[in-house]
C-alpha cells in the first residue's frame, strides 16, 4: 500500500471509531443513530449531483450493502445499549475478519495456513479477554457480548458485499454516495412514524453532535472504499482494524470505564492476530 492509502485507512480507522463513541455517548440509541443516518442521508443526497452514477454492476451490491446495513445499525445499537463502549466495540469489530476466516475453512475450504491460524488463536484470545477482562467478579453479560458478535457477523458480510461493489462501480465516491442516500432513508423514516409530532424535540438536543457523528461515519467509510480501489482488500481491511485500540482508549478515557491494563492488551492481542490472519491471506 502506497503511504496516502495507508495514510486514508489510518484516518478511517480513528474516523469511525469517534463516530461510534458519538452513537454510545447519546443516550438515547435511536435518536443517535436516527441523526447519524439521516446525516448521512443528507450527505450521500448533496453529494450525488456531483459525483458519477455507479456502473449497472454495482447495484446489486449496493442495494444488497443497504439492506445489510440496516440489520448493522439495529445490532449495533443493541450492543451500545447492552454493554460498554470498550467492550462492544472491540468485540464488533475484532469478531468481523475472524468470521469471515472461519466461514472461508468451512464453506471454500481454504484451510488456514500457519500464520492463519496463529492469527485465529491469538483473536480468539484477544476477544475472550475484551469480553470478560475488567468485570471485578461480575457475571458477563452474554446478551451484550451476543450483539457485539452479531454486529460483527454483518460487518464481515457488507464489507465482502462492498468490497466488490466499489470495484464494479467505476467511482467509489458515486458508491458511497449512493449508499448513504439509499440506506440513510430508513431508520429516520421509522423514527418519523414512532414519535411523530414528537420527532423534531426528541432530536433537536443532540442534533449537532448527531450531526457531527454521521460526518464521521460518511468520512470513515468513504476513505476505506476509495482505498479498496487502490489496494488489495486484505491489508485494507487489517489496518482499519486499529479503530480496536482507538475504541479501547476512547472507553477508558472518555467513557471511565472499567477497560484497565489487561483489556488494553486483549484488544492489541486481537488487532495482532487480524494482522496475521490478512498477512495469510
Amino acid at each position: 500500500m502506497t503511504p496516502l492509502v495507508t495514510a486514508a485507512v489510518l484516518l478511517a480507522a480513528v474516523t469511525h471509531a469517534g463516530w461510534n463513541a458519538i452513537a454510545h455517548r447519546i443516550t438515547d440509541k435511536l435518536v443517535g443513530f436516527t441523526l447519524i443516518s439521516g446525516g448521512g442521508l443528507l450527505i450521500g443526497l448533496a453529494a450525488v449531483p456531483f459525483v458519477p452514477i455507479p456502473a449497472a454492476g454495482a447495484w446489486p451490491y449496493l442495494l444488497c450493502s443497504a439492506a445489510i446495513h440496516m440489520a448493522y445499525y439495529a445490532l449495533l445499537m443493541r450492543s451500545f445499549r447492552l454493554g460498554d463502549f470498550g467492550q462492544a466495540y472491540p468485540l464488533a469489530r475484532g469478531s468481523a475478519p475472524l468470521v469471515v476466516t472461519v466461514l472461508a475453512a468451512v464453506f471454500a475450504h481454504e484451510v488456514p495456513d500457519g500464520w492463519a491460524a496463529a492469527g485465529i488463536a491469538l483473536s480468539c484470545a484477544g476477544l475472550t479477554g475484551v469480553a470478560l477482562w475488567g468485570l471485578r467478579g461480575h457475571r458477563p453479560d452474554r446478551s451484550a457480548i451476543g450483539a457485539a458478535l452479531a454486529t460483527g457477523l454483518t460487518i464481515a458480510v457488507y464489507t465482502v458485499v462492498d468490497g466488490l461493489g466499489v470495484r464494479a462501480s467505476g467511482s467509489s465516491f458515486g458508491y458511497i454516495a449512493w449508499l448513504m442516500a439509499v440506506q440513510g432513508t430508513v431508520i429516520p423514516v421509522y423514527a418519523l412514524c414512532r414519535w411523530r409530532r414528537e420527532t423534531g424535540a426528541r432530536l433537536r438536543p443532540h442534533a449537532r453532535l448527531g450531526l457531527l457523528g454521521a460526518a464521521l461515519s460518511v468520512a470513515a467509510y468513504a476513505l476505506v472504499l476509495w482505498a479498496q480501489t487502490r489496494a488489495p482488500l486484505a491489508p485494507v481491511a487489517a489496518l482499519r482494524e486499529s479503530s480496536i485500540i482507538v475504541g479501547a482508549a476512547i472507553g477508558a478515557l472518555v467513557f471511565k470505564e472499567r477497560f484497565g491494563a489487561p483489556r488494553i492488551a486483549a484488544a492489541g492481542l486481537l488487532v495482532v492476530g487480524i494482522g496475521l490472519m490478512l498477512r495469510a491471506g
